[in-house]
């Protein structure tokens, strides 16, 4: 199966866009793979390591939007630490991927700081549910003023650990804002470049204007109606070629004849390994709109600015988003380094702490943020 069609952008026929609706209460949703996440977690996909503290923050970003946040601190922590933010991947929340890392990350020794974007989880923004890239990096800059005004952190000492679709935001976060000495990525998205162009870049430019008219006719629908519908945020095609947008990231149920790449997905976002009810990756979809802002908005254009200072990349050998990595790799190659973990695919670098080379994260920060 070619690879654009297991990331479902082709569709088999796709339901339209459903207006907006809240998402159920925590464990409330029907039809989803498994019971409720985090049994013995407190609601995380994840247990806390014994030697970790773990506080419930919130702070504002430059648009005054508050931002939800789990602050990880080593109990033996003494004078001023290293720190760290972290985000993703895109749909995620703060419960998942980017607090199994900061949970770790904080094991050795570094204050972590795993926040819902903007928009998402238990952050505010009016509208549930927006992907903005703007506004995204703007939470990274944001969460480095929370960091440095903790007295327990070094404020000349602060990096960035993203995941997924986050990733990109974070490189370009860190390439306009010096005071972020050092990012790291795991299994890196550009999400601009794949809702405007798909995977691999194989939109023709018919099918990019087919997407922009799709999402400036739904525009219209949301203002005559007053809601906001949910839709696909990478646009699929049926076999005529035409939009097909769905209702949900994922189905509710996994079809038999899955491909491996939505398998994987399935398997971290819908089961009991990674559900989370906060999710929209496990629950639901994007605002259709999504699209337009990333369209507007191309990421790590300015990634030479991030030098001297320096970035790793890391990615499964067998993901589908190891060309994202590679490509920014080449962009900067005296800036950016590129680790490719063997035998490992895109969603396993979310929480397979086997795959994940922590050992050389933790070497690259303690160097970097020196």
């Amino acid at each position: 199966m070619e690879r654009r069609k297991a990331l479902g952008l082709i569709a088999g026929g796709g339901a339209a866009a459903a207006s907006f609706t809240a998402l159920p209460a925590f464990g409330e949703e029907s039809s989803r793979a498994a019971g409720a996440t985090g049994q013995g977690k407190g609601g995380y996909t994840f247990a806390l390591d014994r030697n970790v503290k773990r506080t419930s923050v919130r702070f504002k970003n430059r648009y005054g939007i508050t931002v939800a946040a789990d602050l990880y601190v080593p109990k033996n922590a003494s004078g001023r630490l290293s720190a760290l933010a972290l985000s993703g991947p895109f749909g995620a929340v703060k419960e998942q991927s980017s607090g199994l890392y900061a949970n770790e990350f904080a094991r050795r020794g570094y204050v972590a700081l795993a926040f819902d974007p903007s928009f998402t989880g238990e952050s505010g923004g009016t509208v549930r549910d927006v992907g903005s890239p703007d506004i995204y990096t703007e939470d990274f800059s944001a969460a480095v003023d929370f960091l440095g005004l903790q007295r327990i952190v070094d404020l000349e000492r602060i990096g960035v650990q993203a995941v997924c679709g986050l990733s990109g935001m974070a490189l370009t976060a860190a390439a306009a804002d010096s005071r972020i000495k050092a990012v790291a990525t795991a299994s890196m998205y550009d999400m601009s470049r794949s809702i405007s162009r798909g995977h691999e870049d194989f939109y023709t430019r018919e099918q990019r204007q087919k997407v922009v008219d799709y999402v400036s006719q739904q525009r219209w629908t949301d203002a005559e109606k007053g809601t906001f519908a949910r839709g696909s945020h990478e646009v699929p095609f049926d076999e005529n070629g035409d939009v097909a947008p769905s209702n949900r990231v994922l189905p509710e149920t996994l079809p038999t004849d899955a491909d491996p790449v939505t398998k994987s997905f399935f398997d971290y976002y819908r089961t009991e390994r990674g559900y989370h009810p906060r999710s929209i990756n496990s629950t639901t979809a994007w605002t259709a709109t999504t699209p337009m802002s990333f369209f507007s908005f191309r990421q790590m254009t300015n990634i030479d600015m991030l030098a001297p200072r320096k970035a790793l990349l890391v990615a499964g050998a067998d993901a589908h988003s190891l060309y994202y990595s590679q490509d920014v790799q080449k962009m900067a190659p005296e800036t950016v380094d590129l680790v490719v973990v063997p035998g490992a695919d895109h969603v396993d670098l979310y929480d397979r702490k086997d795959l994940i080379p922590f050992d050389k994260l933790d070497e690259f920060f303690t160097k970097n943020l020196a």
